[in-house]
């Protein structure tokens, strides 16, 4: 039996339209993406050369099966396995199999609800210390904001005391360099020879490996000091393996943090960005926002208590979060040969979920590209959450989630009651790079 009779695959895309669209896929490959799943359906396949298969999907079936159902037939893509560890070492996000399971048992205690609850307080001041110098009454571009804001938040949570501003800017530094020519190196392949031979991808480990020295430099002093902190480092040293009972060591120590640094601060202000900016468009739902606010502090002072109030805040997150998903797409390769959506699939394809699609296919949402923030509030909510992976799904879900919700909702809150929000941007321009960042959004805030 012939291969092609043994395996099918959804609508195929020429490999020549793809070459031509190449150029302008790098740049931004959602409106193409837009454009084959108006034509092909919700799946759609590319055959490179005589083996290699990719399967794009915005279908629900497809995004639950490989996430959730038969998971562990599903291993991250050697994109994220190999091109992100190179300089992100082997932590939650990039490693597979056995080994993330051991890490994700160990870490997930230091993300229970109850310690969640621990860091509020301390978030809850970096936030209010990060958005006192704010600049009023002129329009400012948001998302360096945001990604200051979300920066240091993390990074208060992580090393509540014990690290200076010189090496958090250092870190920040290092971080958004490494990612930005990891991106280059990704978009532009056929450049590998050359950033190798111009010394840059020897530059950028270089960077990667400073980075480690100095998050290793802190964990070795509050190790020596013997501090009581009330931080997640703190919770991390105290992790232990269930077969051992020994803590992880420094090296993965280090990589762990990495991860929660990189993964825990672009995401948040991409979400704070365009939640921000859709508040400013609607004058109505943020001074919904308020009220709930205001209602919600006047029968309690306790942050964590107040949090679990902000119902409406929530939703309107979740919709923002709809629309604009800050991690827009995933993406699986199958162990062994399998069925996916009825289609008989080879083992090694390479299937890439987009979120950013899957949230506005009209087969799921009525009115798919409006802001309705009630879509995530009561009967209606239940329906919506099927559909909905602002943090992915199954085992592999985002760790920090909560920490995540938490931070936003605070921050949400800490705006709106102390300014008015205007937006002064029609339509959202964003990057869909490993992330999808906004582009020149800009807002303006005035004192109430």
């Amino acid at each position: 039996m012939s291969e092609n009779r043994k395996y099918n695959y959804p609508n195929r895309l020429s490999i020549l339209r793809f070459f031509l669209d190449a150029e302008g896929v790098r740049k931004n490959p959602i409106p193409f993406h837009k454009r084959y799943f108006d034509k092909f359906g919700d799946s759609f396949s590319l055959k490179i050369g005589f083996s290699k298969h990719i399967i794009l999907s915005r279908d629900n079936e497809i995004a639950q099966y490989i996430l959730q159902k038969n998971q562990k037939n599903y291993h991250k893509s050697k994109f994220q396995s190999v091109y992100l560890s190179k300089y992100l070492g082997k932590g939650l996000l990039t490693v597979d199999g056995d080994f993330w399971l051991k890490q994700r048992r160990l870490i997930q205690p230091a993300f229970h609800k109850q310690k969640m609850n621990q860091l509020v307080e301390n978030m809850n001041e970096t936030i209010a210390s990060e958005l006192k110098d704010l600049l009023e009454e002129k329009p400012i571009d948001l998302f360096p904001v945001m990604s200051q804001l979300a920066f240091n938040v993390v990074a208060k949570s992580l090393f509540q005391l014990s690290i200076s501003d010189e090496k958090l800017n250092r870190i920040k530094f290092i971080i958004e360099e490494v990612q930005n020519f990891l991106i280059k190196e990704i978009r532009l392949p056929h450049k590998a020879w050359w950033f190798s031979l111009s010394g840059q991808v020897k530059k950028h480990l270089e960077l990667a490996e400073e980075n480690n020295s100095i998050i290793q430099e802190i964990i070795e002093q509050r190790i020596t000091s013997k501090e009581e902190i009330n931080d997640l480092l703190n919770m991390l040293l105290e992790t232990r393996y269930e077969d051992t009972g020994e803590g992880m060591s420094v090296k993965q120590l280090v990589d762990e943090i990495k991860v929660l640094f990189i993964a825990g601060h672009e995401t948040t202000a991409n979400a704070l960005t365009f939640t921000l900016h859709l508040l400013g468009r609607n004058p109505d739902v943020q001074q919904r926002v308020l009220d709930e606010i205001l209602e919600i502090e006047s029968q309690t002072e306790n942050i964590v208590e107040q949090l679990q109030k902000m119902t409406y805040t929530n939703a309107v997150l979740n919709e923002s979060m709809r629309l604009y998903p800050p991690a827009w797409i995933t993406d699986r390769q199958n162990v062994t040969d399998d069925i996916l959506a009825g289609f008989h699939i080879k083992k090694e394809t390479l299937i890439g979920v987009s979120f950013y699609e899957l949230h506005r296919n009209p087969k799921y949402w009525q009115n798919p590209d409006e802001f309705i923030p009630e879509r995530f509030l009561g009967e209606q909510k239940k329906q919506s959450m099927q559909y909905f992976y602002p943090f992915g799904a199954g085992p592999r879900m985002c760790i920090g989630a909560g920490f995540a919700i938490y931070e936003m909702c605070l921050t949400i809150a800490q705006i709106v009651k102390k300014y008015e929000i205007k937006s002064s941007t029609d339509t959202v321009q964003f990057n869909p790079l490993i992330t999808l960042k906004p582009v020149g959004v800009e807002v303006s805030f005035s004192k109430r």
